[in-house]
């Protein structure tokens, strides 16, 4: 009896664990595109292109210098204190911060030295929109993040590995606020007020990144010393082996290669079609030079935040899927192992697949609320947010793949989808040109088949070599389809009594509004009602809640 009360709660941490972080990570994303109103407003669509040159290249580095780190000091964490290493976890702590201290500092003078490099390779020697001068400065200004991140991610780590996700979780909220006030403030004071260039208005918009990140780090900083005394309780009473720094350390990288790996690729996908997608939209296509960085800044800036929204729940569920499952991993639990594999993806999927879905239909009226009229937005929102689904699939699925220990799938999996993305990418776009399609949904093609083709190498790996049946996904697989496919009917044919579309920006709130809900319900009544949501969620977790209290039973 005492086993099966231990196995609930441990199925119920997860769960929660999931919850709280994927709650918090997704208001983050909503902060983060919520801004975005006015912040298009204050620079327009040239200087969303150039706020997203330098975001593109700061992930890059970033995911070089802190990407990994995080979820490795997590495992790492996780699997010392599951053990009873306590000892060795403190100075895993140590090292891993120190590390992060090398490569920040290393990744900033290089990103600083080469941003004018980095520019030119970038716009090539096109003329009519931003300067190589304009992408130099706002590279270099947001280098500066780059000092404080990895740091910060060591101390998410940290407290993840102990599986204290509330904390981690605000410390997200509270450095998107910061970043958020400080984009919009920042560009509208030097633009209206002191009516300095729009190139300094994104500098102080990029800017953004370092202070928030500082915010978060301080928050974290003082979490972690005023419950020292707790991260250091011991619940195992036995003697520890004796494990030196250099093991550590080498434990340390070889469990953070494959997460700066993934990153790193994921971050390529986006690279590459920095590099390719104006420049092929402008000389073979025939677009003009503005067009050209308007569908750029809209698949890198403006539309991505609507996507990582839902990439967002991903993320969420990683966090706490990470310490779970490689609990589980390390005590050699196999069948808490499979469950756990079968319950991420279906949660993954429960929530992804109808907020995709809903998203594209409601692109249009969306793109209006936020941005305005546009020429390419809707169009490319409409098919861009499916990037989103097979992200989240993708980076669920090779982070399992990655706790379990496959290292080898990892790097042929990442490195499988980003070869196919570039030999694709070019060729796509002007194969799409040619059958009459918009030019740019080729580049959103390659991205999806590269992502596709990592998720189901990781899937038929994990099944062959580890021996996990997909049997209760694809079950419930079907009902999230069916759910979707009743959903979306039901708004298309509600579509000819309720316009999508009015012609006033404020009121398509309402529209957006009333369309969510009605989905939300359809889909909600039909997982119900074919048990999709108790068999995913648990009976419970749902007892908690008020929809899953019988009559009559107390709060």
């Amino acid at each position: 009896m005492e086993k099966k009360k231990h196995t609930v709660m441990k199925k119920s941490t997860f769960v929660q664990g999931a919850f709280i972080a994927t709650l918090g990570i997704v208001l983050t994303k909503v902060l983060g595109i919520l801004y975005v109103i006015p912040f298009h407003a204050i620079i327009g669509e040239q200087g969303g292109a150039l706020y997203g040159y330098a975001y593109t290249i700061y992930l890059v580095f970033t995911a070089l210098s802190s990407a990994g780190i995080p979820l490795a000091i997590s495992k790492l964490i996780s699997e010392y204190q599951t053990l009873g290493y306590y000892d060795a976890k403190i100075r895993a702590f140590k090292i891993a911060r120190k590390i992060a201290l090398i490569l920040g500092l290393v990744c900033f003078i290089v990103l600083f030295l080469f941003a004018p490099q980095l520019a030119h390779a970038i716009l090539g020697e096109l003329t009519g929109g931003n300067t190589i001068e304009q992408v130099t400065f706002v590279i270099r200004v947001i280098a500066t993040a780059i000092l404080v991140v990895p740091v910060l991610s060591i101390y998410r780590g940290f407290l993840e590995g102990h599986k204290f996700i509330t904390p981690t979780s605000i410390s997200q909220v509270l450095e998107q606020i910061v970043r958020v006030l400080f984009i919009v403030v920042g560009s509208f004071v030097t633009l209206r007020v002191f009516h300095l260039s729009l190139t300094t208005a994104v500098g102080v918009a990029v800017f953004g990144a370092t202070i928030g990140a500082f915010a978060s780090y301080v928050y974290l900083l003082e979490k972690t010393l005023t419950n020292k005394k707790k991260l250091n309780e011991k619940i195992l009473d036995k003697k520890e082996p004796k494990i030196t720094n250099k093991e550590i350390f080498q434990k340390l990288c070889w469990y953070a290669l494959p997460f700066i790996m993934i990153d790193i690729f994921k971050s390529l996908y986006s690279f590459i079609d920095t590099f390719t997608l104006v420049k092929t939209l402008g000389s073979q296509v025939g677009y003009a030079t503005k067009d050209a960085e308007t569908v750029m800044g809209i698949i890198s800036t403006w539309g991505a935040k609507f996507n990582m929204i839902i990439i967002s729940i991903s993320t969420g569920v990683i966090i706490s899927l990470i310490p779970n499952l490689t609990s589980s991993f390390v005590m050699n639990n196999k069948k808490d192992v499979h469950h756990k594999i079968n319950q991420t993806f279906q949660i993954l999927l429960f929530l992804t697949i109808p907020m995709t879905v809903g998203l594209s239909f409601l692109a249009e009226p969306v793109w209006m609320v936020f941005y305005g009229p546009s020429k390419y937005g809707p169009s490319v929102l409409s098919y861009y947010v499916f990037v989103a689904l097979v992200t989240s699939l993708f980076t669920t699925s090779v982070t399992i793949v990655q706790v379990l220990k496959y290292y080898k799938t990892v790097f042929w999996s990442l490195a499988s989808g980003v070869l196919l993305k570039a030999m694709l990418n070019v060729s796509l776009i002007s194969g799409f040109h040619k059958m009459g399609l918009p030019a740019y949904y080729g580049s959103i093609t390659a991205t999806v088949i590269g992502y596709g083709v990592s998720f189901i190498i990781c899937l038929i790996v994990l099944h062959k070599k580890c021996g996990v049946s997909y049997e209760p996904m694809i079950k419930e697989l079907v009902h999230i389809f069916g759910a979707t496919v009743a959903m979306i009917l039901v708004l298309f044919l509600t579509k000819s009594f309720v316009p999508i579309l009015v012609s006033h920006r404020f009121m398509n709130i309402f529209v957006i509004m009333f369309y969510a809900v009605l989905g939300m319900i359809v889909y909600f009544l039909y997982t119900w009602k074919t048990h999709t949501i108790q068999n995913i969620f648990g009976d419970n977790l749902l007892k908690r809640l008020p929809i899953g209290k019988k009559k009559g039973e107390s709060k």
